[in-house]
């Protein structure tokens, strides 16, 4: 009896073992789908750099500092891209798992075209996936997720979105440093400026101008011909005022060479300068934009040129983009603008 006993005690005990084995590794299992499955950081606050690359070679690392979001240690980002970005990193969640079935397929397609995203806080890395095309229904993006402990992807990708939100998430995560640079060209106020000039070389002389800011109160402006002219003093400062955030739309250095080196050949048609106290002089170059054999306008109007939109060349002559007439038109006025009717042609 007491040999019995013993081996019903034994198989007992192999059997709570056995249970207790099979809950911790369904435990374990639970655990690394739940991991699996954990994207988003919610303490975006905390998060000092972010590092983005695609398959196409294009890198890029945004740095928090003290000026603001920094790419490739080189020019500030849009704000709005930073913001769009932080509410992906902070809200994006799993719509629902890849069918086991598509598993194979969708992985295959992440590791050939998705975006590699690396998270860090304080230097440490808090989050690594991976961010691919949109989804059957465009409402979400396939993403798979790495432990950032081991370094080894979970083997299962997820169909994630953010809630709220129509439209799918990769465009969110930019790599090319381009696209992140901030547009903003011009952003001056009166206390650093000691002279504007503007030469309208398609104008006759005396519709040109120049204005020198003595004092913040004091200025003396003056024609093409170096003839100092009158003007009203409010619509003056009000003039001064208006070259704070101003923006190109869209850059294209480095995306058409051809057309970069031809407009380098011809003149502009008006050229922008300032002089900052620190005496610093930056030229915006100006130059017509043709219009598109396709486009059509209102009225049987026939257009030589863009009547909405030219390049800008700046920054030393480095950089070109497309401006919008409507952004800097305010800044190409001529002298008659000031209010003086004095002034003799």
């Amino acid at each position: 009896m007491k040999k019995s006993s013993g081996i019903v005690i034994f198989i007992l005990l192999a059997l709570a073992a056995l249970a207790l084995y099979v809950y911790r590794s369904r435990g374990r299992m639970d655990t690394a789908s739940d991991d699996s499955r954990n994207f988003s950081y919610k303490d975006t606050a905390s998060i000092t750099s972010i590092f983005i690359a695609d398959k196409e070679g294009n890198r890029s690392l945004i740095k928090r500092t003290a000026k603001g979001w920094i790419v490739n240690d080189k020019y500030l980002c849009r704000g709005d891209a930073i913001l769009n970005l932080l509410e992906a990193i902070r809200n994006v969640e799993v719509q629902y798992p890849v069918p086991k079935e598509a598993q194979e397929n969708v992985i295959k397609f992440l590791a050939s075209g998705a975006l590699k995203v690396e998270i860090y806080a304080g230097g440490e890395l808090v989050k690594q996936y991976y961010i691919g095309h949109e989804t059957p229904d465009s409402q979400g993006s396939y993403m798979l997720l790495t432990d950032p402990e081991s370094g080894k992807n979970y083997r299962e990708a997820y169909a994630c979105f953010i809630p709220g939100f129509v439209g799918y998430l990769q465009p969110r995560y930019i790599a090319k440093e381009t696209e992140w640079r901030d547009r903003l060209v011009l952003n001056y106020i009166p206390p650093q400026m000691k002279q504007v000039k503007v030469e309208h070389l398609d104008l006759p002389r005396d519709s040109s101008f120049t204005i020198d800011l003595l004092t913040t109160s004091n200025f003396v402006l003056k024609n093409g011909n170096g003839k100092q002219i009158q003007f009203d003093e409010a619509r003056l400062k009000q003039y001064l005022i208006y070259f704070q955030n101003i923006s190109y739309e869209g850059l294209i250095t480095g995306k058409n060479k051809k057309l970069q080196d031809s407009l380098s050949l011809q003149l502009p048609f008006c050229v922008l300068s300032v002089t900052t106290t620190g005496f610093r002089t930056d030229v915006f170059k100006m130059y017509r934009k043709k219009v598109r054999p396709d486009v059509t306008f209102d009225q049987g109007v026939v257009y030589d040129y863009d009547p909405d939109r030219f390049y800008l060349n700046f920054d030393d002559g480095r950089e070109w983009a497309v401006a919008q007439y409507y952004v800097f038109g305010k800044l190409l006025v001529t002298p008659e603008y000031f209010g003086d009717e004095s002034v003799k042609k």
